[in-house]
């Protein structure tokens, strides 16, 4: 049986993806692309997210219900800092569906992340926001989240990766 965790909020529970949750974890992404203004980036499909996911373990997901209906997910993963020598954790995604919003669901899933990081042993819970994404930066300000503006981030994807791979 799959542990499902409650909360604070009357009928809004947290549980671990499986497998069988495929479906449900592309309908959010697909919805977080779509709020993000990016639905043309979204390439992945069913069987990648199977693989990845479930079979090499890259990454977790947590998904958030209301009365047993699926309402938001998070997508985490490990990351690593060299100064403090200790591991950390990513967080990719946050998405509460757009009727779902305002009922602190972000915010408990936000904290059960941050006692997961703290129960692993991790020394940091990160990620990145947009920065035309005002409701969100005014959320994450009010959790005590610090913007790390001196840092850019860099990327390489496609041709200019293999370019590299290649040198």
């Amino acid at each position: 049986m799959d542990k499902i965790i409650d909360t604070k909020i009357e009928n809004f529970t947290l549980r671990f993806a499986k497998e069988s949750d495929v479906d449900i974890i592309l309908g959010f992404i697909k919805e977080l692309a779509a709020y993000e203004k990016m639905s043309e980036q979204v390439t992945t499909t069913k069987e990648i997210l199977e693989e990845s996911l479930f079979h090499r373990n890259v990454a977790e997901v947590i998904i958030g219900e209301y009365y047993n209906k699926p309402v938001g997910f998070m997508l985490f993963f490990y990351n690593f800092s060299t100064f403090i020598g200790k591991p950390g954790i990513y967080l990719e995604d946050l998405y509460i569906n757009e009727d779902m919003r305002n009922k602190g669901f972000g915010k408990v899933m936000l904290s059960y992340l941050a006692k997961l990081t703290v129960k692993r042993d991790c020394k940091r819970l990160e990620w990145a926001c947009l920065k035309w994404n005002e409701p969100s930066i005014q959320f994450y300000k009010k959790l005590g989240a610090i913007a790390m503006d001196e840092w850019t981030t860099y990327r390489l994807t496609g041709a200019k990766l293999k370019e590299l791979a290649n040198k």
